[in-house]
Order: C-alpha cells, then sequence, then structure tokens
C-alpha cells in the first residue's frame, strides 16, 4: 500500500496521505505506476464525457486539460527537456545530458509542448470520449517498466538508478498478461509492445541509456502513439 500511495503522490498531483518512504519504496512504486495509469485515465475520461455534453471539441479539449492538470505536466517537462536536448547537442551525448539537466526551458522544449498538446487535443476529437480512452495512460505506464529492465541509467542518483533492479520478471509478465486481455476489448492496444520497444531502442541509441527525462518522454510519446493507433482503428471499424 505504502508504494502504490508513493507512484500516486509521484506521478500525479492528486492528494495523497504522507508515508515514510525509503529508496526501496521509491524504486519498488514503478511496479505500480499503470494503476495509475488507471486513475488518470479514469478522471481524464469523466471530463471528457462532461466536456462533451456541450461540444465534441469542448470535450476533447476538458479531457486533455485534466489529462495535464492531474499528472502535473510532469510528463511533458521530460519530453521538454529531451526536446532541448537533443536540440543543442549536436551529436554530442555529454552536451545532450547537460542540457537536459538544466532545469530552463528551451525553444525546443517549447515547440515540443506545444506540439504534442496539439496532437493529443486533435486526436482526442478524432477518437471521440470514448471507454477505450481510460486504458491508454494504464497502458503507457507500462513502459517505464520494461525500459527499466533494457535501458542502463545515465545518472547516479537519477529515477533511472533508483529502479534499476526494481521490476520483476513477474511484474513485467502480470502487466503483459493484462495487456494481452485488453486487447481483446481494445485492438489498437497491439500498438503498444511496438511503441514501448520503440522507444526503448531510440533513447539506446541517441542518450545510451535512460534517465527520469526520458521516461516522461517516453510515456507522453506512447500515449500519442496509442491515440493514433486507437484513431486509425477507429477509422477503419
Amino acid at each position: 500500500m505504502k508504494q502504490l500511495i508513493v507512484a500516486f503522490g509521484f506521478l500525479t498531483r492528486l492528494p495523497m496521505p504522507r508515508v515514510e518512504v525509503g529508496t526501496e519504496d521509491f524504486a519498488a512504486a514503478i511496479r505500480f505506476y499503470p494503476i495509475v495509469g488507471l486513475a488518470i485515465g479514469g478522471l481524464v475520461l469523466l471530463a471528457g464525457w462532461s466536456g462533451a455534453l456541450v461540444d465534441p471539441w469542448t470535450g476533447a479539449c476538458a479531457a486533455l486539460l485534466t489529462w495535464i492538470a492531474i499528472t502535473g505536466a510532469l510528463h511533458l517537462d521530460g519530453l521538454a527537456d529531451l526536446a532541448d536536448g537533443l536540440g543543442a547537442a549536436h551529436g554530442d551525448r555529454t552536451r545532450l545530458l547537460a542540457v537536459m539537466a538544466d532545469p530552463h526551458i528551451g525553444s525546443f522544449g517549447v515547440v515540443a509542448i506545444a506540439g504534442q498538446m496539439l496532437a493529443k487535443l486533435v486526436l482526442l476529437h478524432a477518437i471521440g470520449i470514448h471507454w477505450t480512452l481510460i486504458l491508454i495512460p494504464l497502458a503507457a505506464r507500462m513502459g517505464p517498466l520494461v525500459w527499466a529492465r533494457l535501458l542502463p541509467p545515465l545518472r547516479p542518483g537519477g529515477l533511472g538508478a533508483a529502479v534499476v533492479g526494481a521490476v520483476r520478471t513477474r511484474d513485467l509478465l502480470g502487466w503483459g498478461l493484462l495487456l494481452a486481455l485488453a486487447a481483446v476489448a481494445m485492438p489498437a492496444l497491439l500498438a503498444l509492445p511496438l511503441l514501448v520497444l520503440g522507444v526503448a531502442a531510440w533513447l539506446r541509441r541517441t542518450l545510451g541509456g535512460v534517465t527520469g527525462d526520458a521516461h516522461g518522454a517516453g510515456i507522453e510519446i506512447v500515449e500519442t502513439g496509442l491515440l493514433v493507433a486507437l484513431a486509425v482503428a477507429s477509422a477503419l471499424a
């Protein structure tokens, strides 16, 4: 229970009881990230349905703003930091990591955030506010479990280093089984393994490993990818 509270406290701005935690609790909380995603998806869906009573664009906007508010733009911040690093590095990995560590946001980060928000807004409108939306934040937060196993951490003391060894084989198998069952109702989720492994390969090539910012950016990329897959599936149905 403590680790679940830690996961909610880290990934959302929802009020949580104060608990004493250690490094192991913080690391082990990664196992509960998909549960946090399910809660995020439920609140996003509720906001979207409420907004859609007025107008489809209002529903899409309400869903997007709720998505951002619940997470405190945590993953958007990671996406912006990664975009700034990639934009300024010019192939220099040391400079890339230095720019990512800078708390200030640059023009590349601003463009990344704006593009991500615009993409999600348009895709939410294209899909419509449907119950399957609840599964997208859940599925995307399976990504960090895989990246923690596949990619080496790049910053000592950072999130990437903290979660090394925290993800067990049974965690991956359990969430993988749940994904397979969910894909029966939402076939677009079959795109998740390709998206997660694609992000892992890209991070290995560009960064050489993973950081907390990379985890956040990856979640944003996978969420948008799943929205695209759902939009395509809806159009072909």
